[in-house]
C-alpha cells in the first residue's frame, strides 16, 4: 500500500513539473512573441522620428507632418494593447496626439521650411533619397487606409514636383560650375538633358524650368559658336604661316 501511494505520488509530482514546463515554455513563447512585436514598432517608431527630424532639411507640408505623426500615434497605441504594464506609453500616446492636433492647426497650407538648393551631389543625392522614403511612407500608410486619397494624391504630387525641383536645380549649379571652368561642352550637355525631362511634364515648375533652361542653352551654344568662330581664323593663318615660310636648307 505504501508503495503504491509513493508511485502514485511520483506519477502526480512528475504529471505537476511537465505540467510546470509547459506553461512555462507557453509563458516563455508569448513573452518572446510579445517583445519581437514591441521592438517591431519601436523600429517604426524610430524610423518615423528620423524622417521627421529632416523637416529642417526639405519642406514638409501639414499632410505629410501629420501622416508620419500619426503612424507613430498608431504603433504607441498597438504598443499598449501588447503590453499594458508600460506605464509610459499613456503619456507619449498624449503627447504625440497634443503634437497632431497641433499641426493641424499651425501647418494649414504650410511648409516646415523653404526649398533650399543642394550644395552638391552627394546631398542631392542624399536628398532624392529621403524623398523616396517619405514617399514609400505615404503610399503604405495609403494602401493601410490610414491616409485618405485625396491627400495622397496631393503629397504624392508635391512630393514627385520636389524630386523633380532637387534634380534640376543641381543641374543648373552643375552647369554655371561648368561655365566657371570653360567647359561649355559639359554645360551643353547637361542643359539638353534636363530638357529632354522637363520637356515631358506640364507642371507650372516644369515650365518654368523649361524656358530657363532654353535661354542658358541658347547662351552656350553662342559662346560655342563664338569659341569656335575664333579659332577657325587662327587655323587658317597659321597654315598661310607655314605655307609662306622660308624653305629650311638641309
Amino acid at each position: 500500500m505504501n508503495i503504491a501511494l509513493i508511485v502514485g505520488l511520483c506519477v502526480i509530482l512528475l504529471g505537476l513539473i511537465v505540467g510546470y514546463n509547459i506553461m512555462a515554455q507557453q509563458r516563455q513563447r508569448v513573452e518572446s512573441s510579445k517583445r519581437q512585436e514591441m521592438a517591431k514598432y519601436i523600429a517604426v517608431i524610430d524610423a518615423t522620428e528620423e524622417l521627421i527630424g529632416n523637416a529642417h532639411n526639405l519642406p514638409y507640408s501639414g499632410s505629410l507632418l501629420i501622416c508620419l505623426n500619426q503612424k507613430i500615434l498608431d504603433a504607441l497605441k498597438t504598443m499598449h494593447e501588447i503590453d499594458k504594464s508600460d506605464r509610459s506609453l499613456p503619456t507619449r500616446i498624449a503627447d504625440v496626439q497634443q503634437q497632431v492636433n497641433q499641426i493641424k492647426q499651425t501647418y494649414q497650407n504650410k511648409e516646415s521650411t523653404s526649398f533650399r538648393v543642394p550644395d552638391s551631389d552627394r546631398e542631392a543625392i542624399s536628398m532624392l533619397k529621403l524623398v523616396k522614403r517619405l514617399r514609400a511612407v505615404i503610399k503604405a500608410e495609403h494602401t493601410k487606409g490610414r491616409m485618405q486619397t485625396q491627400a495622397f494624391v496631393a503629397e504624392n504630387s508635391r512630393l514627385e514636383q520636389m524630386q523633380m525641383k532637387i534634380n534640376i536645380e543641381n543641374v543648373l549649379k552643375r552647369v554655371n560650375d561648368a561655365k566657371i571652368k570653360g567647359q561649355l561642352g559639359t554645360a551643353q550637355q547637361l542643359l539638353k538633358k534636363a530638357l529632354d525631362v522637363v520637356s515631358a511634364k506640364n507642371d507650372p515648375y516644369c515650365q518654368s524650368a523649361k524656358e530657363n533652361l532654353s535661354a542658358m542653352l541658347e547662351d552656350v551654344n553662342t559662346a560655342l559658336n563664338e569659341t569656335t568662330a575664333a579659332q577657325q581664323p587662327k587655323k587658317e593663318g597659321d597654315e598661310l604661316d607655314e605655307l609662306f615660310a622660308p624653305k629650311k636648307k638641309w
